[in-house]
């Protein structure tokens, strides 16, 4: 699963998924374009790449800013191209079932979770489709393919990336461009971190969740990684459209 020349622009890269996916690409040989809100974590990843040898630099993005990515895609391709982009920046809310999730929660989560992706398709596919090659990986979730109890938002919004990366790669299909989706369960930090400490004895919820997958564990932040990082490559260059299941079987108890 080698990148060797190419360059990939992750979102949400200061923490969690994104930071690992940074890493993880930056290992496989590419220039990696960090994206964050948080400039703090955002200069923090792309120092340890390059620390550990690797090619990266930062750029502020709120994906809820469509303008904003446009410029930064923009001055990307105009330095080295834009090979890869992961749509992997997103939020949670704090579980409670749908009736009790406000609007503002539930516009807060569409505009990160559904407007970012979209906002990063449109910007870049113009310049994949120009080249002819490109690879999208949009990470979406379990609870966006067989739903969560009290996530009501949060599932919609992963459900819609699902169907949208369909959609994305069909239509970028004819022009070499590839795009797909993970769909990780629950995973030791990021955003399952923050759900588990919504709870009033947080391992106890941790517990009740590993026994719902068929590894009996949760997955890791590299396992997912790994994951964004295959169909990235041309390792999955005959691959497109396809929502992967990240979940340590949890989606076939």
């Amino acid at each position: 699963m080698q990148l060797d020349g190419q360059t990939a622009l992750v979102t949400g890269a200061a923490s969690g998924i994104g930071r690992a996916t940074a890493e993880r690409l930056a290992d496989a040989g590419a220039r990696v374009v960090v994206t964050d809100v948080d400039i703090t974590g955002g200069e923090e990843t792309a120092d340890r790449i390059e620390s550990d040898g690797g090619s990266a630099t930062f750029h502020e993005l709120d994906v809820r800013d469509r303008e904003t990515f446009l410029s930064v895609v923009e001055a990307v391709d105009q330095k080295s191209g834009l090979d890869v982009l992961v749509n992997n920046a997103g939020v949670g809310h704090v579980p409670k079932p749908v009736e009790d999730i406000t609007e503002a929660e539930r516009e807060f989560v569409f505009d990160v979770n559904i407007s970012g992706v979209w906002n990063g398709c449109a910007a870049a596919l113009p310049t994949m489709k120009a080249r002819g090659s490109g690879a999208i990986v949009n990470v979406a979730s379990l609870a966006g393919v067989i739903g969560s109890p009290n996530l009501g938002a949060y599932s919609l919004s992963k459900g819609a990336v699902v169907n949208f990366t369909r959609t994305v790669a069909a239509e970028a299909g004819p022009h070499g461009v590839r795009a797909n989706a993970v769909c990780p369960g629950f995973v030791e930090g990021g955003l399952g971190e923050q759900y588990f400490e919504s709870f009033e004895d947080p391992e106890a919820a941790r517990e009740r969740s590993r026994r719902g997958y068929a590894l009996r564990r949760l997955g890791e932040l590299d396992e997912v990684a790994d994951a964004i990082a295959f169909l990235a490559s041309d390792a999955a260059s005959f691959v497109t459209g396809e929502s992967l299941m990240v979940d340590g079987g949890f989606s076939i108890q």
